[in-house]
């Protein structure tokens, strides 16, 4: 498996820890019981997962000549982007933090989708 394999395999793994991470977060804010460290830790991972996913992109075009569109970088940049200001905002509205990384993980999974869809080399 070479560096653009892993590129795409770990880009499905984006969109699914993140997709649950925030469906998770969801479903904490409505039943507040599913509100436990297990939440913030695999959310923790499913952010982390972005910065990987990232790294192993520059990586790869680096050591396997991809070339990447336009698009796919920016979708990319946003989505580390918004990983940054979810985090930013987690202790100024505590009371709505559930809904924010819920949407937020959404957000970022859908950035994902559409990340992958638009390079033209996926």
């Amino acid at each position: 498996m070479n560096v653009s394999d892993l590129h795409i395999n770990g880009a499905w793994a984006v969109v699914v820890l993140n997709g649950l991470a925030g469906a998770w977060a969801l479903a904490a804010h409505k039943y507040p019981q599913l509100s436990r460290r297990e939440l913030w830790t695999f959310t923790a991972v499913a952010q982390v997962a972005v910065l990987l996913q990232i790294t192993i992109g520059v990586v790869a075009m680096q050591t396997d000549g991809v070339e990447a569109s336009d698009f796919h970088m920016f979708y990319g940049f946003l989505t580390i982007a918004s990983v940054g200001i979810i985090y930013s905002y987690k202790q100024q509205i505590e009371e709505w933090k559930h809904l924010l990384y819920g949407f937020g993980g959404l957000f970022i999974m859908g950035l994902a989708l559409r990340s992958i869809f638009l390079n033209s080399a996926i």
